[in-house]
């Protein structure tokens, strides 16, 4: 019934109980995954989790965040996409919450990977997974120069302001909402969740993080979307079965090689 749009599954916590996760969430009705890869060296891991599991797929990039890692390039990113049960390109995007001492000018190798990212998109016709902090406006002036309207994906675990959220619609992607949602703290980001149509709305996790209510502070897992679906149901006014039936066939659409694995 639900589909967790964004998960990081490969990491060391999931280890060794991931047939317990897999019980949890048929048990909760979670019924499929998509695993999100941040770096190349972890690709295989991520790879891996879809192949072993019929309901679990993957996606190839490297986070904005990740430094001292392989530096991917187009042909990294169109050769692994091409690999069985691969539906996307990233996680990928821009991040100047970590900035330090350096400037937004010293972010320019964040650019440069994130339109690489793009390029690859365009070439494999695979939506993109973005991830976006403190950085939306370049975010989106990246996404118009590049994208040209050729590119569509999902702005995952959505923080952001209503006008981003407007500006992104209008670029073709969807919003995907995280246990955010069910903070006491987010009525901002509800607010946008209010606004987004609900056929350009996912759900996710991004476990292991940002677990929700009431699990705050827990390490996540994929069956704590229905939690969010909960929660974003009753901000659109209509029952949970109907927003997981509505989330799972926009997940569908959007990473459509799901149909076809």
């Amino acid at each position: 019934m639900f589909v967790d749009s964004h998960c990081h599954l490969n990491f060391p916590q999931y280890a060794d109980v991931l047939d317990q996760l897999r019980a949890d969430m048929a048990q909760s009705g979670v019924d499929r995954a998509l695993c999100i890869s941040t770096t190349l060296e972890e690709f295989p891991q991520v790879h891996d989790l879809a192949m072993r599991f019929d309901n679990f797929w993957a996606t190839v990039g490297v986070h904005p965040d990740n430094e001292g890692v392989q530096e991917p390039s187009v042909d990294d990113l169109v050769s692994r996409s091409k690999l069985p049960r691969v539906v996307g390109i990233g996680e990928t995007g821009l991040d100047y919450f970590r900035l330090g001492e350096r400037t937004v000018a010293d972010m320019a190798w964040q650019r440069e990977r994130f339109r690489v990212h793009i390029r690859a998109a365009q070439q494999t016709g695979l939506p993109l997974v973005i991830h976006t902090r403190q950085a939306s406006e370049d975010t989106l002036a990246i996404l118009a120069e590049e994208g040209q309207g050729k590119v569509g994906g999902v702005f995952h675990c959505f923080t952001e302001s209503q006008a981003v959220a407007r500006a992104a619609l209008d670029l073709g992607f969807y919003i995907s909402f995280s246990g955010i949602l069910t903070f006491k703290t987010a009525g901002d980001i509800r607010e946008v969740a209010r606004f987004v149509p609900i056929d350009r709305c996912l759900i996710e996790t991004d476990s292991p993080y940002l677990a929700p209510m009431p699990h705050r502070g827990k390490t996540n897992s994929p069956a704590y979307v229905s939690l969010v679906a909960k929660q974003l149901a009753e901000i659109k006014g209509v029952d949970v079965e109907e927003l997981g039936r509505i989330t799972s066939a926009n997940f569908e659409e959007l990473f459509s090689l799901v149909r076809n694995l």
